[in-house]
């Protein structure tokens, strides 16, 4: 049953300039951890070159906000056709045989163009009822939200630099710690699961999140922890990767043709596993969540005699109450904060499973927010009665095409901004870079 309180809306316009200003703040953070001999390199071949993002994110608040929805001039016509669109190559080609600009060029458009934003942001009439732009600032949040949630691809795409090719932070410093925790299910009584929002109940929110849909769940058992490096290095050495039966047929032939042997975040130095981290290479830490693909996390499911979740699952495991209502996060309705999850840049590494007891949800299972998004086995497909966002209208209709698949919760780049029940992430499944782990279930 759903329990979700309508949302009235009233603009606070200071609130989502300091947003913006964060938002903007963590990008050139996130852009200064670059060696200058790097910024035109490409280190993942489904994305654009680092040179791209960082025009893009400005690129990206000039055309949506400026240009499409206030009616307003750009800066840059040309820029703002190179930077319009973030999507891998597949979708929209832009590799390295380009022109780009020179890196000051870059950068100047970059600052010219958030002054520009932030103008508009503190005096424009943002908030139009009926606009299908600016109806509850639409597109003024859609291109904060756009920009907090690309921190999390710069930072992936980051990962696979070498390590010599990035500026360590100072004081940072690797914290393995922990044993794994004790291997257990939690049983989840059959119920409803609400996926999504309704558009009044919630500030913002991505088209394919509204509008929601109710779904019947029977009775399952979930894994309370997130499988961890040492559950998956029994699945490693007990010859997971060389068993075909165990994988589906693509996934098996995704792992053969590029020679896949371990998930992409383990390196064999020596005489053991290291971790590939942003800035070092560590053991592996056994307590960590295992960070693979769908067809890896497919393929220990079964090895193990279980299976993934479903969206619905996952929503009835993480929100789901003993009675018939739900809540707004795991652990209730009180707010995100560092307590609840491992989450909004607390660390550039994962945390050992099990160690933010305070995000538990209703029926004990941990970490369903933050430390890694989930797979799920549940294609990313439209809710019925789907539209598509005026300010962004590929956003998510260009991937519903059954070869992209829905993770939920959080990892620890994600924004806390982005942390709510509706939010869907999606990737095709042999994609490996992101941060994004597994529970296995059984009926």
């Amino acid at each position: 049953m759903r329990n979700a309180a309508v949302a009235t809306f009233t603009l606070d316009r200071q609130a989502l300039v300091d947003r913006f200003d964060r938002a903007r703040l963590r990008s050139n953070e996130l852009f200064d951890l670059i060696e200058p001999g790097a910024y035109y390199s490409r280190p993942i071949a489904l994305r654009h070159p680092i040179v791209f993002y960082e025009g893009h994110l400005a690129a990206f608040a000039v055309n949506t906000l400026l240009k499409r929805a206030l009616a307003r001039p750009g800066l840059d016509e040309n820029l703002e056709r190179l930077f319009a669109r973030g999507i891998d190559p597949e979708h929209e080609p832009a590799g390295d045989a380009l022109e780009w600009p020179e890196r000051e060029l870059v950068r100047a458009y970059v600052t010219a163009a958030g002054e520009r934003v932030r103008e508009a942001l503190l005096a424009d009439d943002l908030d139009r009822p009926g606009d299908p732009l600016l109806d509850r600032a639409a597109a003024a949040f859609a291109i904060v939200e756009h920009e907090e949630m690309h921190h999390e691809t710069l930072q992936y795409i980051f990962h696979r630099l070498p390590l010599t090719s990035k500026r360590r932070p100072e004081g940072y410093r690797p914290v393995p710690g922990g044993d794994p925790p004790r291997t257990a299910q939690a049983s989840i009584p059959a119920g409803m699961a609400t996926l999504g929002a309704e558009r009044h109940e919630i500030p913002f929110g991505w088209d394919n999140e509204f509008p929601a849909l109710c779904a019947r769940v029977e009775a399952f058992r979930i894994d309370v922890h997130d499988v961890t490096n040492a559950a998956f290095l029994e699945f490693v050495e007990d010859g997971g990767y060389s068993r075909d039966a165990l994988w589906d047929a693509d996934a098996w032939a995704w792992r053969v043709e590029h020679g896949v042997e371990h998930p992409l975040f383990w390196e064999w130095h020596e005489a053991g596993w290291h971790w590939r981290g942003m800035f070092d290479a560590i053991p592996v830490p056994p307590a960590w969540p295992v960070y693979v693909t769908l067809g890896e996390a497919r393929a220990f499911a079964r090895w193990s005699g279980a299976r993934l979740p479903t969206e619905a699952e996952y929503h009835r495991a993480a929100f789901g109450n003993h009675d018939e209502s739900e809540r707004s996060m795991p652990w209730g309705d009180a707010p995100v904060d560092a307590t609840r999850g491992h989450l909004d840049g607390a660390s550039w590494d994962p945390a050992p499973a099990g160690s933010h007891p305070a995000g538990v949800s209703a029926f004990g299972v941990h970490d369903l927010v933050g430390n890694g998004w989930e797979w799920t086995s549940t294609p990313f497909r439209p809710f019925p009665g789907f539209a598509a966002m005026a300010s962004y209208p590929e956003y998510s209709a260009d991937f519903f095409d059954d070869r992209h698949f829905v993770i939920k919760g959080a990892s620890p780049a994600t924004a806390r901004a982005l942390v709510r029940r509706s939010f869907r992430n999606w990737f095709r499944p042999p994609y490996p870079y992101v941060y994004a782990t597994f529970r296995c279930v059984r009926d």
